[in-house]
Protein backbone atom coordinates (compact mmCIF):
# COMPACT_ATOMS: atom_id res chain seq x y z
CA UNK A 1 0.00 0.00 0.00
CA UNK A 2 1.27 3.49 -0.86
CA UNK A 3 1.18 5.95 2.00
CA UNK A 4 -0.02 9.49 1.44
CA UNK A 5 3.41 10.72 2.51
CA UNK A 6 4.97 9.04 -0.54
CA UNK A 7 2.52 10.51 -3.05
CA UNK A 8 3.37 14.01 -4.22
CA UNK A 9 -0.17 14.46 -5.48
CA UNK A 10 -1.72 13.65 -2.09
CA UNK A 11 -4.33 16.21 -1.19
CA UNK A 12 -3.70 15.97 2.54
CA UNK A 13 -0.32 15.15 4.07
CA UNK A 14 -0.22 13.53 7.52
CA UNK A 15 0.79 15.63 10.49
CA UNK A 16 4.45 15.03 11.28
CA UNK A 17 4.96 14.76 15.07
CA UNK A 18 7.55 17.06 16.58
CA UNK A 19 7.42 15.27 19.95
CA UNK A 20 8.83 11.80 19.40
CA UNK A 21 8.93 9.68 22.55
CA UNK A 22 10.66 6.92 20.62
CA UNK A 23 13.84 9.00 20.50
CA UNK A 24 14.69 7.93 24.05
CA UNK A 25 13.69 4.31 23.48
CA UNK A 26 16.00 3.70 20.54
CA UNK A 27 18.89 1.94 22.33
CA UNK A 28 19.41 0.00 25.52
CA UNK A 29 21.63 2.78 26.85
CA UNK A 30 19.03 5.47 26.24
CA UNK A 31 16.30 3.37 27.85
CA UNK A 32 18.47 2.80 30.92
CA UNK A 33 19.31 6.49 31.16
CA UNK A 34 15.68 7.61 31.48
CA UNK A 35 14.29 4.60 33.35
CA UNK A 36 11.95 5.79 36.11
CA UNK A 37 11.88 2.68 38.33
CA UNK A 38 15.13 0.88 39.08
CA UNK A 39 15.65 -2.48 40.71
CA UNK A 40 18.62 -3.26 42.89
CA UNK A 41 19.53 -6.55 44.60
CA UNK A 42 19.46 -4.75 47.95
CA UNK A 43 15.67 -4.31 47.53
CA UNK A 44 15.11 -8.08 47.42
CA UNK A 45 14.43 -10.28 50.46
CA UNK A 46 14.84 -14.02 49.92
CA UNK A 47 12.23 -16.37 51.36
CA UNK A 48 13.78 -19.58 52.73
CA UNK A 49 12.08 -22.73 54.06
CA UNK A 50 13.97 -24.43 56.92
CA UNK A 51 13.61 -28.09 57.89
CA UNK A 52 15.40 -30.29 60.46
CA UNK A 53 18.48 -32.28 59.54
CA UNK A 54 21.87 -31.61 57.99
CA UNK A 55 23.09 -31.20 54.44
CA UNK A 56 19.56 -31.18 53.08
CA UNK A 57 18.31 -29.32 50.02
CA UNK A 58 15.00 -30.95 49.06
CA UNK A 59 13.30 -29.52 45.95
CA UNK A 60 9.70 -28.32 46.30
CA UNK A 61 7.63 -29.73 43.47
CA UNK A 62 5.14 -26.88 43.28
CA UNK A 63 7.89 -24.24 43.34
CA UNK A 64 10.55 -25.21 40.77
CA UNK A 65 13.94 -23.82 41.72
CA UNK A 66 13.04 -23.56 45.44
CA UNK A 67 14.05 -26.10 48.09
CA UNK A 68 13.54 -26.89 51.75
CA UNK A 69 16.90 -26.39 53.47
CA UNK A 70 18.44 -27.67 56.67
CA UNK A 71 19.94 -25.06 59.03
CA UNK A 72 23.53 -25.65 57.87
CA UNK A 73 22.46 -25.29 54.24
CA UNK A 74 20.65 -22.06 55.10
CA UNK A 75 23.98 -20.66 56.31
CA UNK A 76 25.56 -21.57 52.96
CA UNK A 77 22.66 -20.01 51.08
CA UNK A 78 22.80 -16.87 53.22
CA UNK A 79 26.47 -16.39 52.38
CA UNK A 80 25.66 -16.75 48.69
CA UNK A 81 22.81 -14.24 48.96
CA UNK A 82 25.04 -11.80 50.82
CA UNK A 83 27.71 -12.06 48.11
CA UNK A 84 25.06 -11.31 45.49
CA UNK A 85 24.03 -8.15 47.30
CA UNK A 86 20.56 -9.37 48.30
CA UNK A 87 18.99 -7.15 50.95
CA UNK A 88 17.93 -9.77 53.52
CA UNK A 89 16.23 -13.08 54.15
CA UNK A 90 13.05 -14.26 55.84
CA UNK A 91 12.78 -17.71 57.41
CA UNK A 92 9.79 -20.07 57.44
CA UNK A 93 10.03 -23.14 59.66
CA UNK A 94 9.02 -26.78 59.24
CA UNK A 95 9.11 -28.34 62.73
CA UNK A 96 9.72 -31.95 63.72
CA UNK A 97 6.32 -32.17 65.40
CA UNK A 98 3.09 -30.18 65.64
CA UNK A 99 0.39 -29.74 68.28
CA UNK A 100 -2.84 -27.89 68.83
CA UNK A 101 -1.28 -24.61 69.98
CA UNK A 102 1.87 -24.52 67.83
CA UNK A 103 4.35 -24.73 70.69
CA UNK A 104 7.24 -25.42 68.31
CA UNK A 105 7.03 -21.80 67.20
CA UNK A 106 8.45 -20.43 70.45
CA UNK A 107 10.64 -23.36 71.55
CA UNK A 108 14.19 -22.31 72.39
CA UNK A 109 15.47 -25.20 70.27
CA UNK A 110 12.88 -24.69 67.53
CA UNK A 111 13.87 -24.90 63.90
CA UNK A 112 13.85 -21.13 63.34
CA UNK A 113 15.62 -20.40 66.61
CA UNK A 114 18.35 -22.93 65.78
CA UNK A 115 18.80 -21.47 62.30
CA UNK A 116 18.96 -17.88 63.54
CA UNK A 117 21.59 -18.84 66.11
CA UNK A 118 23.67 -20.57 63.43
CA UNK A 119 23.45 -17.54 61.17
CA UNK A 120 24.60 -15.31 64.02
CA UNK A 121 27.46 -17.66 64.87
CA UNK A 122 28.50 -17.56 61.20
CA UNK A 123 28.55 -13.73 61.26
CA UNK A 124 26.14 -13.48 58.35
CA UNK A 125 25.72 -9.76 57.72
CA UNK A 126 22.30 -9.92 56.09
CA UNK A 127 19.27 -8.58 57.97
CA UNK A 128 17.47 -11.61 59.40
CA UNK A 129 13.67 -11.67 59.41
CA UNK A 130 11.62 -14.35 61.15
CA UNK A 131 8.09 -15.08 60.00
CA UNK A 132 6.04 -14.93 63.19
CA UNK A 133 3.04 -17.19 62.85
CA UNK A 134 1.72 -20.48 64.23
CA UNK A 135 0.21 -22.13 61.13
CA UNK A 136 3.34 -24.15 60.32
CA UNK A 137 3.38 -25.45 63.90
CA UNK A 138 -0.27 -26.31 64.63
CA UNK A 139 -1.60 -29.75 63.79
CA UNK A 140 -4.76 -28.18 62.34
CA UNK A 141 -2.94 -25.64 60.14
CA UNK A 142 -4.65 -22.52 61.45
CA UNK A 143 -2.77 -19.47 62.69
CA UNK A 144 -3.54 -19.91 66.38
CA UNK A 145 -5.16 -22.24 68.92
CA UNK A 146 -8.81 -23.05 68.36
CA UNK A 147 -11.81 -22.00 70.41
CA UNK A 148 -14.62 -24.47 71.14
CA UNK A 149 -16.54 -23.38 68.06
CA UNK A 150 -13.57 -24.17 65.81
CA UNK A 151 -12.57 -20.56 65.18
CA UNK A 152 -9.13 -19.23 66.05
CA UNK A 153 -8.99 -17.88 69.60
CA UNK A 154 -7.66 -14.40 68.82
CA UNK A 155 -6.56 -13.25 72.27
CA UNK A 156 -4.79 -16.47 73.16
CA UNK A 157 -3.16 -16.45 69.73
CA UNK A 158 -1.65 -12.99 70.20
CA UNK A 159 -0.19 -14.06 73.56
CA UNK A 160 1.52 -17.02 71.87
CA UNK A 161 2.62 -14.90 68.92
CA UNK A 162 4.24 -12.49 71.36
CA UNK A 163 6.08 -15.37 73.04
CA UNK A 164 7.20 -16.58 69.62
CA UNK A 165 8.51 -13.13 68.67
CA UNK A 166 10.51 -12.87 71.90
CA UNK A 167 12.12 -16.27 71.30
CA UNK A 168 12.99 -15.29 67.73
CA UNK A 169 14.53 -12.01 68.86
CA UNK A 170 16.53 -13.81 71.54
CA UNK A 171 17.86 -16.20 68.88
CA UNK A 172 19.07 -13.34 66.70
CA UNK A 173 16.25 -12.01 64.51
CA UNK A 174 16.66 -8.37 63.50
CA UNK A 175 13.01 -8.21 62.51
CA UNK A 176 9.98 -10.26 63.50
CA UNK A 177 7.16 -10.42 60.96
CA UNK A 178 3.73 -11.29 62.40
CA UNK A 179 1.61 -12.76 59.61
CA UNK A 180 -1.32 -14.34 61.46
CA UNK A 181 -3.73 -11.40 60.92
CA UNK A 182 -4.89 -11.54 64.53
CA UNK A 183 -6.39 -8.33 65.93
CA UNK A 184 -3.94 -6.65 68.29
CA UNK A 185 -0.96 -8.84 67.39
CA UNK A 186 1.46 -5.96 66.77
CA UNK A 187 0.71 -4.25 70.09
CA UNK A 188 1.11 -7.53 71.99
CA UNK A 189 4.41 -8.29 70.27
CA UNK A 190 5.81 -4.78 70.79
CA UNK A 191 4.98 -4.87 74.48
CA UNK A 192 6.49 -8.34 74.92
CA UNK A 193 9.68 -7.47 73.04
CA UNK A 194 10.21 -4.31 75.07
CA UNK A 195 9.54 -6.09 78.36
CA UNK A 196 12.06 -8.82 77.45
CA UNK A 197 14.81 -6.32 76.62
CA UNK A 198 14.47 -6.53 72.84
CA UNK A 199 13.49 -2.94 72.25
CA UNK A 200 15.76 -2.75 69.20
CA UNK A 201 14.02 -5.62 67.40
CA UNK A 202 11.82 -4.24 64.63
CA UNK A 203 8.34 -5.40 63.62
CA UNK A 204 7.41 -5.91 59.99
CA UNK A 205 3.62 -6.24 60.09
CA UNK A 206 1.78 -8.23 57.47
CA UNK A 207 -0.77 -5.43 57.64
CA UNK A 208 -2.71 -5.93 54.40
CA UNK A 209 -2.80 -9.69 53.87
CA UNK A 210 -5.72 -11.08 51.93
CA UNK A 211 -7.16 -14.59 51.87
CA UNK A 212 -5.63 -15.11 48.46
CA UNK A 213 -5.77 -18.01 46.01
CA UNK A 214 -2.06 -17.43 45.32
CA UNK A 215 -0.75 -19.10 48.51
CA UNK A 216 -1.17 -22.72 47.42
CA UNK A 217 2.47 -23.62 46.68
CA UNK A 218 3.58 -22.11 50.01
CA UNK A 219 1.19 -24.37 51.90
CA UNK A 220 2.68 -27.32 50.07
CA UNK A 221 6.22 -26.16 50.83
CA UNK A 222 5.55 -25.42 54.51
CA UNK A 223 3.02 -28.23 55.08
CA UNK A 224 0.65 -25.63 56.51
CA UNK A 225 -2.66 -26.12 54.70
CA UNK A 226 -5.64 -25.92 57.10
CA UNK A 227 -6.99 -29.33 58.05
CA UNK A 228 -10.51 -27.93 57.77
CA UNK A 229 -12.11 -24.74 56.53
CA UNK A 230 -9.97 -21.85 55.37
CA UNK A 231 -8.49 -18.60 56.69
CA UNK A 232 -11.07 -16.17 55.37
CA UNK A 233 -12.35 -15.60 58.91
CA UNK A 234 -9.16 -13.71 59.81
CA UNK A 235 -7.33 -12.85 56.59
CA UNK A 236 -8.75 -9.95 54.59
CA UNK A 237 -11.29 -10.18 51.79
CA UNK A 238 -9.35 -9.44 48.56
CA UNK A 239 -12.21 -7.16 47.47
CA UNK A 240 -11.67 -4.63 50.28
CA UNK A 241 -9.20 -1.85 49.59
CA UNK A 242 -10.46 0.69 52.14
CA UNK A 243 -10.36 -1.93 54.87
CA UNK A 244 -6.72 -2.56 54.03
CA UNK A 245 -5.97 1.10 54.86
CA UNK A 246 -7.67 0.60 58.23
CA UNK A 247 -5.65 -2.55 58.91
CA UNK A 248 -2.44 -0.69 58.11
CA UNK A 249 -3.45 2.29 60.25
CA UNK A 250 -4.07 0.04 63.23
CA UNK A 251 -0.73 -1.77 62.88
CA UNK A 252 1.13 1.53 62.55
CA UNK A 253 -0.62 2.84 65.67
CA UNK A 254 0.30 -0.35 67.54
CA UNK A 255 4.00 0.12 66.83
CA UNK A 256 4.85 -1.49 63.49
CA UNK A 257 8.20 -0.29 62.11
CA UNK A 258 7.39 -1.36 58.55
CA UNK A 259 4.38 -2.86 56.82
CA UNK A 260 3.89 -5.55 54.23
CA UNK A 261 1.29 -5.96 51.50
CA UNK A 262 0.54 -9.56 50.50
CA UNK A 263 0.10 -10.80 47.78
CA UNK A 264 1.92 -8.22 45.68
CA UNK A 265 0.63 -8.28 42.10
CA UNK A 266 -3.09 -8.65 42.93
CA UNK A 267 -2.69 -5.79 45.44
CA UNK A 268 -0.79 -3.15 43.47
CA UNK A 269 -3.56 -0.61 44.01
CA UNK A 270 -3.41 -1.18 47.77
CA UNK A 271 0.36 -0.89 47.69
CA UNK A 272 0.14 2.43 45.82
CA UNK A 273 -2.45 3.77 48.27
CA UNK A 274 -0.32 2.74 51.23
CA UNK A 275 2.78 4.36 49.72
CA UNK A 276 0.94 7.66 49.31
CA UNK A 277 -0.63 7.59 52.77
CA UNK A 278 1.88 6.11 55.23
CA UNK A 279 5.32 7.49 55.95
CA UNK A 280 7.23 4.32 56.83
CA UNK A 281 8.88 1.51 54.84
CA UNK A 282 6.43 -0.56 52.84
CA UNK A 283 7.28 -3.99 51.46
CA UNK A 284 5.36 -6.36 49.25
CA UNK A 285 5.40 -10.14 49.08
CA UNK A 286 5.69 -11.74 45.63
CA UNK A 287 4.02 -14.88 46.90
CA UNK A 288 4.45 -18.52 45.96
CA UNK A 289 1.59 -18.59 43.46
CA UNK A 290 2.91 -15.54 41.63
CA UNK A 291 6.36 -17.09 41.43
CA UNK A 292 5.11 -20.56 40.47
CA UNK A 293 2.79 -19.21 37.77
CA UNK A 294 5.64 -17.42 36.01
CA UNK A 295 8.04 -20.34 36.35
CA UNK A 296 5.50 -22.91 35.13
CA UNK A 297 4.60 -20.76 32.13
CA UNK A 298 8.29 -20.32 31.35
CA UNK A 299 8.88 -24.07 31.54
CA UNK A 300 6.13 -24.51 28.94
CA UNK A 301 7.72 -21.91 26.67
CA UNK A 302 4.86 -19.44 27.16
CA UNK A 303 6.89 -16.75 28.96
CA UNK A 304 10.50 -15.63 29.21
CA UNK A 305 11.34 -16.44 32.85
CA UNK A 306 13.94 -13.71 33.25
CA UNK A 307 11.92 -10.94 31.64
CA UNK A 308 8.66 -11.92 33.35
CA UNK A 309 10.18 -12.07 36.84
CA UNK A 310 12.01 -8.78 36.42
CA UNK A 311 8.98 -7.06 34.90
CA UNK A 312 6.61 -8.24 37.61
CA UNK A 313 9.04 -7.21 40.35
CA UNK A 314 9.59 -3.83 38.71
CA UNK A 315 5.83 -3.26 38.73
CA UNK A 316 5.75 -3.97 42.47
CA UNK A 317 8.48 -1.42 43.13
CA UNK A 318 6.85 1.06 40.71
CA UNK A 319 3.64 0.81 42.75
CA UNK A 320 5.49 1.86 45.90
CA UNK A 321 7.36 -1.04 47.52
CA UNK A 322 10.63 -0.23 49.25
CA UNK A 323 11.52 -3.93 49.21
CA UNK A 324 10.11 -7.17 47.82
CA UNK A 325 10.04 -10.60 49.44
CA UNK A 326 10.56 -13.09 46.63
CA UNK A 327 11.66 -16.66 45.99
CA UNK A 328 13.62 -15.43 42.96
CA UNK A 329 15.93 -13.11 44.92
CA UNK A 330 19.16 -14.94 44.08
CA UNK A 331 18.55 -15.31 40.37
CA UNK A 332 17.23 -11.77 40.00
CA UNK A 333 20.28 -10.44 41.85
CA UNK A 334 22.52 -12.30 39.42
CA UNK A 335 20.61 -10.89 36.44
CA UNK A 336 20.79 -7.36 37.84
CA UNK A 337 24.54 -7.68 38.28
CA UNK A 338 24.80 -8.65 34.62
CA UNK A 339 22.39 -5.97 33.41
CA UNK A 340 21.54 -3.25 35.97
CA UNK A 341 18.08 -1.83 35.49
Amino acid sequence: MTLALDRPDAAVAPTIPSRRLRRLRRTAGLRALVRETRLDPSMLVAGLFVQPGAGRRDPIGSMPGVARLSPDTVVEEARRLDALGVGGLILFGLPDAKDGVGSGAWARDGIIQETLARLRDADVALPLIADTCLCEYTDHGHCGPLAQDGSVANDLAITLLAETAVSQAAAGADIVAPSAMMDGQVAAIRAALDAAGHGETAILAYAAKTASAFYGPFRDAADSAPAFGDRRGYQMDPANARESMLEISLDVAEGADAILVKPALPSLDILARAHDRFDLPIGAYQVSGEYASIVAAAQNGWLDRRRALLESTTSIVRAGASFVITYAAAEMAEWLREDPR
